[in-house]
């Protein structure tokens, strides 16, 4: 069984003399990592949660980085924080090396030991995974015994925020997806749709629907939680006939669905594997006749491919 687990330690940086800024100065890399991971959150706070140091430490570290390049990297006021141009410059100049510094040490790592540490996996919702993902997961921790799987289900409008942040690895997500700075693929899953309805409800007397049976009840509100292009593909705003499909509740935790489905609020258009997953006795699901099949994919941010998670995507196009 997959474990699941909210938040987790991540490993200590390396900690290197980075001597190339000028020759009289001397940065540490954990320096170079919280000033890179502070220009992309503009938030101490933040960056400090992120890299598992107090505040007072982060504030700490960025004035000694000003004191010994002689200028200052941020503009800091009571409401917010942001780059000075010379901040700027040198966020641009950082980024490529030390991205290459960590590559190459994940690799050398790799070829010596093995893959090792974890792969932070987020799925939007369990069935996002698919019937095969508990399998996967097993799979790939056999083969990489020193790597530990964690699986997080997170509130969709989230996991792409997080997984921006560097606080995933990947994302399975609903498709389709077309958002800058992700690459998607390979796909995961795909599913006949359905619909989950509350217990003796017109529509599962019958035993079926069709997407126009949809404008005479409503679904949720998903703008906002999911990308635009993703909520119209689950959650149509009109039938083919050109009737709008009501919204209503905003809402994008499935427990709170599933409630809402079950006093008759809402109607929810899904997978037929939904109730593998998420039970409630209030709530029946019947097939949803003339959408496409739902489809989701592993999602990462840009090109960032640490061994674990090459070794991942390898194993789902193998199994696909």
């Amino acid at each position: 069984m997959v474990g699941i687990r909210r938040s987790g330690r991540q490993p200590c940086a390396t900690r290197v003399v980075w001597p190339a800024l000028a020759s009289s100065v001397a940065v540490e890399l954990r320096e170079i990592e919280t000033f890179l991971v502070l220009a992309d959150e503009l938030h101490f706070g933040r960056t400090a949660e992120r890299l598992y140091l107090s505040q007072s430490r982060v504030s700490q570290t960025i004035r000694s980085m000003e004191t010994s390049l002689g200028g200052r990297l941020f503009e800091r006021t009571s409401r917010q924080v942001r780059l000075t141009p010379l901040g700027e410059l040198l966020r641009d100049r950082l980024r490529p090396p030390y991205e290459e510094i960590q590559r190459a040490v994940a690799s050398v790592r790799e070829t010596a030991v093995g893959i090792t540490g974890e792969l932070r996996i987020s799925l939007v919702t369990f069935a996002a995974g698919g019937p095969g993902f508990d399998a996967l997961v097993r799979t790939f921790e056999r083969a990489h015994p020193a790597c530990k799987v964690v699986v997080y289900e997170a509130f969709p409008g989230e996991a792409l925020n997080r997984l921006r942040r560097g606080e995933l690895d990947l994302v399975a997500h609903w498709l389709p997806l077309d958002q800058p700075g992700l690459t998607v693929g390979p796909v995961l899953t795909t599913e006949d749709r359905a619909l989950a309805v509350r217990v003796g409800h017109p529509l599962a007397e019958r035993g079926w629907a069709s997407v126009e049976d949809l404008a005479d009840h409503a679904v949720v509100d998903a703008d906002g939680i999911l990308p635009p292009e993703t909520a119209e593909a689950l959650y149509p705003r009109r039938t083919p006939s050109g009737r709008a499909i009501p919204r209503r509740h905003r809402e994008g935790r499935m427990a709170e669905v599933l409630a809402l489905v079950a006093r008759g609020e809402v109607v929810h258009p899904t997978v037929a594997s939904l109730t593998g997953y998420y039970a409630h006795p209030g709530v029946a699901t019947i097939p949803l006749r003339d959408l496409p099949p739902a489809r989701t994919a592993l999602v990462r941010a840009g090109d960032r491919e640490p061994a674990a998670v090459r070794a991942f995507l390898a194993l789902v196009a193998e199994q696909a």
